[in-house]
């Protein structure tokens, strides 16, 4: 398997397809389902990308994407927001959260690769 690759969301569904393309493609993955619990593993396997939902239980996408870039160990992580939430304002304040890009759900198998592609 290749690069380790983080996968939050709290839709099993959206976690096991975004999975799937990850395996096929040759990606190691882990998961999380809430904002907190993917601030948990990132900083416990720094993996070379996370893809995160925003809206979530416990810790929004936002606040998790926060926690991460204020974490020394975690900053230089790259973040790709995937979320139904994909206006240009919701594009902007993604970017202002720490994230590299907003992928607009249901997501694309070409673009969630093109991401890890691009910044991992």
């Amino acid at each position: 398997m290749g690069k380790k690759i983080l996968i939050v969301d709290d839709s099993a569904a959206e976690l096991m397809q975004l999975r799937s393309w990850l395996h096929e493609a040759g990606y190691d993955t882990s998961t999380a389902s809430n904002g907190k619990e993917g601030v948990a593993k990132a900083i416990a396997e720094l993996p070379a990308i996370i893809f995160m939902d925003v809206v979530m239980p416990e810790t929004d996408g936002y606040e998790a994407c926060r926690q991460l870039r204020a974490n020394a160990s975690t900053k230089g992580i790259p973040i790709v927001i995937v979320s139904s939430k994909s206006q240009k304002a919701d594009q902007l304040w993604a970017s202002m959260q720490g994230a590299k890009q907003l992928i607009g759900k249901p997501p694309k198998k070409e673009d969630v690769l093109a991401a890890v592609k691009a910044f991992a």
